[in-house]
């Protein structure tokens, strides 16, 4: 009672009181927990500790009541690396419970069970018995040391499951440098090496080959840690890994791992859907275990050394200087042609020394002072009865008639009336004046159409219409380099930090890396775009100064003869041509399907530049603006992201596709046929029907522009032919796809221009000529590199590493490169073919320049 009221007095003091009912309570307490744990102790399993051996079978049973601890000692040395593997067999059948391995090591603990469960796609489960696992090596300070590592097997089955533990040493554990180490490996038996980096090698590359296609695999490069993440569920967890079927290559740079050293991971994945493979089958339930079969796969892997400075320097100089030389050879083709203009001025600035038939050859006519012959074609059409079936027939004929009187009006004559009408520079004044109002329409009726009947606007008007190309396309440039740049950054910052390298589609046996660039190789070759656009917008420069400076001085050939003067085309050319190699540079940073449009959207711009640039040769005045062009330019490019994104097996996307592919060639067909003098309106079907009554029914005559009717028919058939095989093909590359349209227009309109031009009695110079010689020829290879497909991203990136192919220029440029070199050669070539071509014609009335 003595103790009770001390007790009690005290819990009093402390605000709380603690009755004898409740004490009595807390003691039945602590005694049901001691009788509890004396029972627990009782129920302990018999645990049993042996000593083991390597390279040892060890055949024993696992129930809940018995724990077998098998102790092996490990020396490790300083200079000599071993791995220790861990192989376990489990020969019973239909396991409720799995049998759990824990392999306890001085600095790491490894535990797996047994069956191993590994989860596919959809969670779908796949058992494995028989599991090897290689232990973690931490490195040793010491130069021999004798290290303890303890593996216990347990199980809570009380039914007696039989394993087979092996312990065994790996001898070849440490790879050698330019030495192929063949294994084999499976989901549940990963195997991994150790690569120690040797003096002076700062870069290496690590080479995966495969015989099969299948099973899927993945390979990674991780750090000298525990524990090693060698699982298909998370072997992406630490280091760079890729998938893989037969090729795999990783490029791994000593900065990058401050042990000098890292582990090449091995590990095949329980399904091969990553790899493009299909899956057989689709289980009811995701929780049911699906039988995982064979699914071994022989491997060989091989490290070697990467390229060293010297060789990042000599690419670098080898492609400064293929570009430098064109700037060289321009310079010195500038100070020949330069000379051979003073000789000629001298010689036409000294009559009494030049004789009249030089004299005459260089205003363009004959010996006799006549006007040359018109082609054969070109006099049929006089001669030809046929008639345009619309409002202007009879204008037409008049206009034919009266046709060689207005050829033939003298160069005063024209420059006098030039001058006369030069009252604006306002585009939109055009319309008001009334000789244009009065005739407009008769010119452009005629058979046969002169460069003077198309250039009838001011100068200095259609200088402005044509620079606001320029103008846009910079402003255009501007506004989509920027997110793109930041866009690839991001791209690559991913790839640096999560170790990713499937989410872009590299060489990866030839992909060179430079600070935080994966592919250092593909960006650099993308400096030939820039350099030569460079150099054209500097000779464009060059010609626009020179004929300003004629211009100025009343220079009669430059006001009234050869091809009017504009070069707004031809700088907005250049300018894409650079953005070319600046975008193809952004892509090539981590090409992959999200960005391929980088790559193309500026060759849309240069295929439609460059048929805008012919058209504007001979029709001056009715070319599209800059405004309409680049808002059809965008279209494209809108077409080209919808099909990116839903082109791929959708049967609707194609079947629109198609049909606005065919409907616009119908369109521009005929706004080319009558130049621009057709209006889409309501009345559009009844005038199609008249033509067709009187042109076909009536009097069936032939079309009255049978030049142009020829090209637009080509034009229709090949454009038809592709929308067809598009609809039936349905190409995966749709960007591409879209690109090879715009390819084969242009490529028809300039063989159609190049063979008019011969057909109309006019020549090609020697530098023209040599130049597209030379851009053919240079065409062709570099086509030839284009279609070696190093990677692609139409599969998955296992499958684009198996077209993946050394270095052949230089160790350091692959054959993607060298298509990045000549494209750029050959797309230079192709905007001087443009700008020289009609230099002939600099000494010829406009009013003898046909147009076709």
């Amino acid at each position: 009672m003595v103790l009770s009221s001390s007790w009690k007095s005290r819990h009093k003091r402390r605000g709380c009181w603690v009755g004898p009912g409740l004490a009595a309570l807390l003691w039945f307490c602590v005694c049901t927990q001691f009788i509890c744990a004396v029972r627990a102790v009782g129920e302990t399993p018999n645990v049993v500790q042996k000593d083991a051996e390597f390279d040892v079978t060890y055949n024993d049973t696992v129930t809940s009541e018995n724990q077998t601890i098998y102790a092996f000692n490990h020396t490790i040395s300083r200079n000599k690396t071993e791995g220790v593997r861990v192989t376990v067999d489990v020969l019973s059948q239909n396991l409720k419970s799995p049998i759990l391995f824990v392999v306890r090591q001085q600095q790491a603990v490894l535990s797996f069970q047994v069956p191993l469960i590994l989860r596919g796609l959809y969670q779908r489960k796949y058992p494995y018995n028989h599991v090897g696992r290689t232990l973690c090596q931490p490195p040793t300070r010491a130069i021999s040391e004798t290290q303890h590592f303890f593996i216990d097997v347990s199980t809570l089955s009380s039914q007696g499951t039989n394993y087979q533990l092996r312990v065994s040493r790996v001898e070849s554990f440490t790879l050698q440098t330019d030495k192929k180490f063949s294994f084999t490996a499976s989901p549940s038996q990963p195997q991994y090496f150790k690569y120690i980096f040797p003096e002076g090698v700062d870069t290496v590359i690590v080479k995966v080959n495969s015989d099969k296609t299948f099973p899927c695999s993945v390979m990674s490069i991780q750090d000298i840690q525990c524990p090693v993440f060698d699982l298909d569920n998370n072997v992406a967890f630490l280091g760079m890994y890729q998938t893989m079927t037969k090729k795999g290559a990783i490029t791994v740079q000593k900065k990058d791992f401050p042990s000098n050293s890292f582990y090449v991971v091995l590990v095949v994945k329980t399904e091969d859907e990553a790899c493009g493979g299909p899956l057989l089958y689709y289980p009811l339930r995701p929780d049911e275990l699906i039988n995982a079969g064979n699914r071994s796969k022989i491997l060989d892997v091989m490290v070697s050394q990467a390229i060293n400075l010297e060789v990042y320097v000599m690419g670098m100089l080898f492609c400064m200087g293929i570009f430098l030389s064109f700037y060289l050879l321009t310079l010195l083709v500038a100070c020949v042609e330069n000379k051979r203009m003073n000789k000629k001025r001298e010689v036409f600035e000294s009559p009494a020394d030049t004789s009249p038939a030089e004299t005459a050859s260089l205003l363009g006519k004959n010996g006799d002072g006549q006007t040359p012959a018109l082609p054969y074609e070109y006099g049929s059409f006089l001669d030809n009865g046929s008639t345009l079936s619309s409002e202007a027939i009879t204008d037409s004929a008049t206009s034919t008639d009266n046709n060689y009187g207005y050829m033939e009006r003298s160069l005063e004559s024209v420059g006098r009336s030039r001058q006369e009408s030069l009252s604006s520079v306002e585009e939109d004044d055009y319309d008001t004046l009334d000789d244009i109002n009065s005739d407009k329409n008769i010119v452009r009726t005629k058979k046969f159409l002169c460069v003077s009947d198309l250039a009838r606007k001011d100068k200095r008007v259609l200088s402005k219409k044509y620079q606001i190309y320029f103008w846009n396309i910079a402003t255009i440039a501007v506004f989509y380099a920027l997110p793109v740049i930041q866009l690839v950054i991001t791209y690559q910052t991913v790839v640096n930090v999560t170790g990713n390298q499937d989410i872009c589609y590299y060489n990866f046996l030839c992909a060179h890396p430079l600070g935080a660039l994966s592919a250092f190789n593909n960006i650099l070759s993308n400096l030939g775009y820039v350099m030569l656009g460079l150099l054209f917008l500097l000779i464009v420069l060059k010609r626009d100064i020179v004929h300003n400076r004629a211009m100025v001085r009343n220079d009669v050939s430059a006001l009234e003869c050869g091809i009017p003067k504009h070069f707004g085309l031809f700088y907005a050319m250049g300018t894409a041509l650079m953005m070319e190699g600046l975008l193809s540079a952004c892509y090539h940073v981590c090409p992959n399907y999200t960005n391929f449009q980088f790559d193309t959207s500026f060759m849309y711009m240069i295929a439609g530049l460059c048929m805008l640039k012919l058209y504007q040769k001979r029709h001056p005045d009715i070319n599209a603006s800059a405004y309409t062009a680049y808002a059809c330019l965008a279209a494209v490019i809108f077409f080209s992201v919808l099909g990116v994104v839903f082109g791929k097996g959708n049967t609707v996307f194609w079947i629109i596709f198609s049909v606005i592919h065919i409907l616009a060639t119908m369109l521009l067909s005929t706004q080319l046929y009558y130049m621009g003098r057709w209006r889409l309106d309501a009345g559009v079907l009844r005038r199609i029907v008249y033509i067709i009554y009187t042109d076909c029914i009536r009097q069936c005559s032939g079309p009255m522009y049978i030049d142009r009717m020829v090209l637009l028919v080509m034009g229709n058939i090949v454009n038809w032919s592709l929308a067809a095989y598009g609809l039936i093909e349905r190409p995966n590359d749709f960007a591409s796809y879209l690109l090879a349209i715009a390819i084969c227009n242009l490529l028809l309109y300039f063989a159609f221009y190049i063979i008019m031009k011969l057909r109309s009695g006019e020549r090609i110079k020697c530098l023209p000529l040599v130049c597209i010689l030379f851009t053919a020829v240079v065409w062709g290879f570099a086509l030839y590199f284009f279609f070696q497909g190093l990677s692609t991203w139409q599969k998955t990136p296992a499958e684009s590493r198996e077209h993946n192919r050394d270095c052949i220029l230089l160790m350091f440029f692959d054959d993607h490169d060298i298509w990045h070199f000549l494209s750029s050669i050959a797309m230079f070539g192709s905007f001087l073919v443009l700008l020289t071509m009609d230099d002939d014609l600099d000494n010829v009335q406009r009013d003898k320049i046909y147009v076709f």
